[in-house]
């Protein structure tokens, strides 16, 4: 049931978000859209009741029950940012805004934006990691939170992956293509 929880309340950011930018923009109801989005954070205090909820009713720790950690550390981490991005291509549609920013695509500051990226990995799994404890010292029996601790890896393996972007985006940063170089000459056989 939990994964259902979870799926729904990942359906409800991406609606309320919706129904918070449409009314800012192209409805022009700028408080109503303003009182939407500050709804988008009650999404996840939905999640965290009913995972602290199924957990006190008695429950054994499941791959729910870690999943919705991980889903609570990564959207409060990056949820912000999800926002923003929704933000400036609503404004760019339908309000005249500027063209949306993109990641930047080289040197420095692709670098930076690697490392800020990874910084709020390190943030989600840090939250993740601390609502996993959590629940493992408010249900305080190990046989039924076992599978909680397995997560504790699981987001640590996820880290170590996503810190290969920034390293080596550090070691080897892109550079633009020069487009007035001239094209090599092909090899020619002798």
């Amino acid at each position: 049931m939990l994964i259902g929880v979870i799926a729904a309340c990942e359906i409800g950011f991406w609606v309320v978000l919706a129904a918070g930018l449409a009314a800012r923009y192209p409805l022009r109801l700028r408080r109503t859209g303003a009182v939407l989005l500050l709804c988008v954070p009650l999404v996840d205090l939905v999640l965290l009741a009913a995972t602290a909820t199924d957990l006190r009713g008695g429950a054994t720790a499941g791959t729910g029950h870690g999943l919705a950690a991980a889903y609570l550390g990564y959207s409060v981490a990056f949820g912000h940012s999800m926002v923003r991005w929704a933000d400036e291509r609503f404004a760019h549609r339908f309000a005249g805004g500027p063209p949306p920013r993109g990641r930047p695509r080289y040197g420095a500051a692709r670098v930076r934006y690697e490392w800020r990226e990874f910084g709020k990995a390190a943030l989600a799994t840090a939250i993740a990691c601390g609502l996993l404890l959590a629940m493992i010292a408010l249900v305080g029996d190990a046989d039924r939170t076992h599978a909680l601790t397995g997560w504790l890896g699981r987001l640590g393996t996820v880290l170590a992956i996503w810190s290969l972007w920034p390293i080596t985006t550090t070691l080897w940063p892109p550079k633009p293509k020069d487009a007035a170089a001239e094209p090599a000459e092909p090899a020619r056989p002798r």
